[in-house]
């Protein structure tokens, strides 16, 4: 991976205000690959006291949205498919994993994985972006 992308991407990601807000943290990066981080708050729980499945989602996006743009270049997701597989509540800590699993010019496909720290499998996640051939903005380019 290009050393002046993932510097990018990492500083622009501290600085990302829906992350921030929700506490999601870039733990790695590498071409087609990010693992990112989350504490479930008691703020994010749903009626029934467990994780809010927008929570999850958002988490699983932050990873879909830093490996799909680990290349260097403005990836825009054309979709998403998310399946909740178990519950986690506050005080967990999610991880969520996205891996390229194909890419082309104009497309890439992403498997993302979110687990808890005992690394129960929490969700499931498929995705495609559509790949600009613009560079990312915040590169100085």
């Amino acid at each position: 991976m290009d050393e002046a992308v993932r510097e990018a991407i990492v500083r622009r990601m501290s600085e990302e205000p829906f992350a921030n807000k929700l506490g999601i943290r870039l733990v790695a990066i590498e071409a087609g690959y990010s693992k990112v981080r989350m504490e479930v708050t008691s703020e994010m729980e749903n009626l029934c006291g467990m994780a809010h499945g927008g929570a999850v989602f958002a988490l699983a996006d932050a990873a879909f949205e830093t490996a799909s743009n680990s290349h260097g270049t403005v990836a825009v997701a054309l979709s998403m498919t998310i399946t909740y597989l178990a519950a986690s509540s506050a005080g967990a800590v999610l991880v969520a994993e996205a891996t390229e699993v194909n890419r082309t010019r104009k497309t890439a496909c992403y498997d993302i994985r979110v687990h808890d720290g005992d690394e129960k499998l929490i969700a499931m996640c498929q995705a495609t972006v559509y790949r600009k051939e613009t560079p990312l903005p915040y590169l100085g380019v």
